[in-house]
């Protein structure tokens, strides 16, 4: 694990990072939130980067998060933190996860969404739909000729507040802009037609954030830029 200096300025620099992209966008740094992916990572370093002013952490296992949750009841401002399921979330942890998670950012079926509403039906879970925009065998998410048809039929049981995707690897983070700017002419279809707002969109990671602020993200999921290489 880093310390907790090295933590702090890493965080820093990806703020920075953050910030050029959106003015390079012509469009305002506040309008993208910082999610710190902490997959694999110890409370330790979490507590790092919350007492450098980080507030949103994403983790990808209910079960890990949970316990991570619970290491980190101390914390002063505990009701400013916000967690976010970035991972596959599969129906049969629902219930585990409606009431520990801010965003769940992997809706991928009708099926878990009813399980979700089941689940707490009031007030409905926020959740992201996620969209497997190159058809990948090895990734979870929606095809997008289907995006609109899971809208329809989960809308009334979660709240759907946009859209996200993870695009193949890339060396070359300019390889990822295509399928981020697909997913924004999606969102922006998918709002006429559904009159839903579908103000998120959560895409970009460490390799490729700036090109995913660029093309309009809302939302990205940094990890090794802040807390290095993962355990």
């Amino acid at each position: 694990m880093l310390t907790h200096d090295e933590i702090a300025a890493r965080l820093t620099a990806a703020r920075e990072r953050i910030a050029r992209a959106a003015r390079r966008a012509e469009r305002n740094p506040a309008a993208v939130r910082l999610v710190l992916a902490s997959k694999t990572q110890p409370p330790e370093a979490i507590r790092a980067a919350y007492a450098a002013g980080a507030r949103e952490f994403g983790e990808n296992y209910v079960q890990e998060a949970v316990a991570k949750q619970d290491a980190l009841a101390d914390l002063e401002d505990l009701e400013d933190v916000r967690w976010h399921l970035i991972g596959h979330l599969q129906t049969n942890k629902a219930r585990d996860a409606v009431n520990r998670f801010a965003l769940i950012h992997s809706l991928d079926s009708a099926r878990l969404a009813s399980a979700l509403g089941r689940a707490r039906p009031a007030p409905r879970v926020p959740v992201l739909i996620e969209v497997n925009a190159a058809g990948e065998a090895s990734k979870s998410g929606v095809a997008p000729a289907e995006v609109e048809r899971l809208i329809e039929a989960a809308r009334a049981t979660v709240e759907i507040l946009g859209l996200m995707t993870i695009p193949p690897p890339a060396t070359d983070p300019e390889r990822s802009r295509s399928h981020f700017a697909a997913l924004r002419a999606m969102r922006d279809r998918l709002a006429a037609a559904t009159g839903l707002a579908l103000s998120e969109l959560s895409m970009g990671m460490t390799d490729d954030f700036e090109v995913a602020i660029e093309e309009g993200a809302t939302i990205v999921r940094v990890g090794r830029a802040v807390f290095g290489e993962r355990a």
